[in-house]
């Protein structure tokens, strides 16, 4: 499985794009938020990509995060959503809003997106409201994937000092929030009402959500 790769952005299409890395091109399909955030043609580039294998074809797509790349991974394994669709919706929504419309249920959120129908925008709501708050907890750095990386030659990073990390379910929950859009007053009191002492972090943010949800 290829899972990031890096060169120079050749040219682009409608709907996706081809990088050089070391003298070999590569096709990949992308969401239009994703496009506009490209850089110019000629220039450096870098992506998170998944493979999709079918009998008689094999298709990249490309993620500017993780987190969107593990929502298109999601939103494939609902049913009626194929690989232009969970584009359609990551491209209308971000990652960020994906996760937000899920967590809160809001299919409506979800059936704007080209292609995407009432029915099944609230299937993908109802089997994937589970999976939004660990994803919003996501912090979005490079993590441990097998996945093998395709990129341009480079000079091999310094050894770094690895530290132990301390992550509070409370401050992981406030940061999600925060990033998908909430005031960080509103959050803090969110969070602070929602918590306990024995509350993990995705847990946490589904509660605050509720409080944060609108009442009527």
């Amino acid at each position: 499985m290829i899972g990031r790769i890096a060169g120079r952005l050749d040219y682009r299409a409608v709907d996706h794009v081809l990088i050089d890395v070391r003298g070999v091109g590569y096709l990949v399909y992308i969401s239009d938020r994703t496009m506009a955030g490209l850089p110019g043609t000629g220039e450096a580039v870098a992506l998170y990509t998944d493979l999709l294998v079918r009998e008689d074809n094999l298709q990249l797509f490309g993620f500017t995060s993780l987190v969107e790349k593990e929502w298109h991974r999601l939103l494939m394994g609902v049913q009626g959503i194929g690989a232009k669709a969970s584009l359609a919706i990551l491209g209308a929504l971000g990652p960020e809003g994906v996760s937000k419309a899920i967590a809160l249920g809001d299919w409506h959120a979800l059936a704007k997106a080209k292609g995407v129908g009432p029915k099944i925008a609230q299937r993908a709501a109802i089997e994937l409201k589970n999976k939004a708050p660990a994803l919003m907890a996501m912090s979005g750095g490079v993590g441990e994937d097998d996945d093998v990386v395709i990129e341009e030659d480079a000079p091999a990073p310094k050894a770094r000092r690895t530290a132990p990390k301390s992550n509070p379910a409370q401050g992981e929950a406030l940061s999600a929030l925060v990033n998908l859009g909430y005031a960080p007053g509103d959050a803090a009191a969110a969070v602070a009402e929602a918590m306990t002492p024995d509350a993990d972090t995705s847990g946490l943010i589904r509660a605050a959500l509720k409080l944060l949800a609108p009442k009527g």
